[in-house]
C-alpha cells in the first residue's frame, strides 16, 4: 500500500480553479466516503485551505485509485478531467510524503513560513480519525508531518515577521490608504471561524479600533469581540448577524472577508448600496480572503473600491522568508523525510521477519514429531531439553540475519532484502501482507502521474 496525493495549490491553479474545486469542512467527509467506496483506496485525507485543496489515500493501485479521485473531484468541481490536469499535480509513495512535510513547513504556502497551515493539516487528520477514514499509514503520516512544522518553527526563524495571507493582505491595504492619506480605523470581519480571528487580531494590532464581526450565528460572532475586547483594550468590537453587514460596510475603511461559505456572501449591488450610504471619503478596501472568493470580483470595478483577493498576493515581497531560514526548513525536512522512509522500510520488512521465524518454528515442531516416533522412549524432560535446545539453535542462527535485514531495509531499495529472504525460505506467497493488514476495513491523469506513479 502507497499513499496518493492529488492537488492543486497557488502555485498551480488559478483562483478560479481552486474555487470550483473548493471542498468545504461540512462535504470533506462525503468527499472522503465517495473516495472509500473504490476498491483500490483504503484510507483518505482532504487538506482544503485558502490556496490549496489536496487529496491524500492510500492505495494498492497506482492508476485506478488515480482515476477514482479524478471521478469524484470532476462530479464535485463540475471540471472535467483535462480541465483538472492542466492545473494538478500528482505525487505517489516517497514524493507524496515529502509534499506534505514541504506543505507543513510553509514551504509551500503562499505566505512562506505561515503557521495557520499546521492547525489546516491537524484539522484535516482530525476528520479524517474521526470519521476513521485514517488508518495506521495516513497516521503516521500525518503526525510525522505535524512534527516537521513544529521543528520548522522552533528551529528557524522562517516566521519571524509572523507573516501570513491575513498580514500581508493588511499590509496591502494599508497601503492603498496611505496613498490617499487616510487610515484604518474603522473594520469589518465577515467570517467568525479560525481565519476570522486571526483578521480580527491583525486589525486591532494594526491600530483599528472599531471592529464590527459578521457572521451568521451572531453568537460566534460575539464570542469572537469578546475575546478581542479582552486582549486589546482601547479597541471596540461588536458580534452582528449577516442583516447588518451593509451598514457595517458603509462606514469601514478596511473588510476582510474569510466565510466558508460557497458562492459569494457580498454581491456588486451590496457593495455598490454601501457606498452610496457611505458617509466618509476614504476608500473601500476588501481584502478576500475566502475560499471560493465571498466578494463578487466585478465589485473591483466600483468607484472607491479596492479589492484585494488571493491572486493578487502571489508574488508580494512580504510573503517571501529570508532564505537562510528557508536553506534551514528545508534540511529538517529533507532529515525528518529519511527518518520517515527508514522506519517505513523497517515496518515493512517486519511482517517477512516474522513470516520467517513461524516457518522456523513449524520446522522445529515437525522435527520434534518425527523425534518422538523415533525414540518413543524419550521421557518428558528429556523431550522439552531437546527441544529447548533445538530452538536455541534456530534462534541463534536467526538472529543475526534477522537483525541485519531490519538495519538493511532503512536504507534504500531495502525492500530487495525482504524479497530475498522470502525467496531464500520459500515463505509462503502471502503471509507477510497478511501480518502487515491494516487495522481499518479498505478508495490516467498525465505525465506527472506516470513519472512518479513508476517511481
Amino acid at each position: 500500500m502507497s499513499v496518493l496525493l492529488f492537488g492543486v495549490s497557488h502555485r498551480s491553479a488559478p483562483v478560479g480553479v481552486l474555487e470550483r474545486l473548493a471542498i468545504s469542512e461540512h462535504d470533506r467527509p462525503k468527499i472522503v466516503d465517495k473516495l472509500l467506496a473504490a476498491p483500490t483506496m483504503s484510507e483518505a485525507m482532504v487538506v482544503s485551505t485558502c490556496n490549496r485543496i489536496e487529496i491524500y489515500a492510500v492505495v494498492d493501485a497506482f492508476h485506478p485509485a488515480l482515476e477514482a479521485v479524478g471521478n469524484v473531484l470532476g462530479e464535485h468541481s463540475g471540471l472535467s478531467i483535462n480541465e483538472m490536469t492542466a492545473h494538478a499535480y500528482v505525487r505517489y509513495s516517497e514524493s507524496a510524503a515529502e509534499h506534505l512535510f514541504t506543505v507543513a513547513a510553509g514551504l509551500d504556502s503562499l505566505v512562506v513560513g505561515e503557521q495557520q497551515i499546521l492547525g489546516q493539516i491537524r484539522g484535516a487528520y482530525a476528520s479524517a480519525d474521526a470519521h476513521r477514514t485514517a488508518g495506521r499509514v495516513l497516521h503516521e503520516l500525518a503526525q510525522q508531518a505535524l512534527r516537521v512544522g513544529k521543528r520548522v518553527h522552533t528551529e528557524t526563524g522562517i516566521d519571524r515577521a509572523g507573516a501570513s495571507v491575513v498580514s500581508v493582505a493588511l499590509h496591502r491595504a494599508h497601503g492603498v490608504l496611505d496613498s490617499v492619506g487616510a487610515h484604518a480605523r474603522r473594520g469589518v470581519v465577515l467570517g467568525a471561524g479560525a481565519m476570522g480571528g486571526l483578521s480580527a487580531a491583525h486589525l486591532a494590532r494594526e491600530g483599528v479600533d472599531q471592529i464590527t464581526i459578521v457572521n451568521r450565528s451572531v453568537e460566534r460572532a460575539q464570542r469572537l469581540a469578546d475575546n478581542i475586547n479582552a486582549n486589546h483594550p482601547g479597541v471596540t468590537a461588536v458580534g452582528v448577524g449577516l442583516d447588518a453587514l451593509p451598514a457595517a460596510m458603509a462606514q469601514a475603511d478596511v473588510m476582510m472577508t474569510c466565510s466558508g461559505s460557497v458562492g459569494s456572501v457580498v454581491t456588486v449591488a451590496e457593495v455598490h448600496h454601501a457606498l452610496a450610504a457611505r458617509t466618509i471619503t476614504t476608500p473601500l478596501v476588501i481584502c478576500d480572503l475566502g475560499l471560493p472568493r465571498n466578494v463578487d470580483p466585478a465589485a473591483a470595478r466600483l468607484p472607491g473600491v479596492e479589492l484585494i483577493d488571493i491572486e493578487g498576493l502571489r508574488g508580494d515581497s512580504q510573503a517571501q522568508a529570508a532564505e537562510a531560514d528557508v536553506v534551514g526548513a528545508r534540511a529538517i525536512v529533507a532529515a525528518e523525510l529519511a527518518d520517515y522512509l527508514a522506519a517505513q522500510r523497517r515496518a515493512e520488512v517486519t511482517p517477512t521477519v516474522t513470516a520467517l521465524r513461524q516457518r522456523a518454528s513449524e520446522v522445529v515442531d515437525a522435527e520434534i514429531m518425527r523425534l518422538d516416533a523415533r525414540l518413543p522412549g524419550l521421557s518428558d524432560a528429556e523431550r522439552d531439553e531437546v527441544a529447548k535446545t533445538v530452538r536455541r539453535v534456530v534462534d541463534k542462527l536467526l538472529h543475526a540475519p534477522t537483525v541485519r535485514v531490519k538495519q538493511l531495509a532503512a536504507t534504500a531499495n531495502g525492500d530487495q532484502y525482504a524479497e530475498a529472504l522470502r525467496e531464500l525460505f520459500e515463505l509462503r506467497p502471502g503471509a507477510a501482507e497478511s501480518v502487515a493488514a491494516p487495522d481499518v476495513e479498505p478508495a490516467a491523469l498525465g505525465e506527472q502521474a506516470d513519472r512518479d506513479g513508476h517511481r
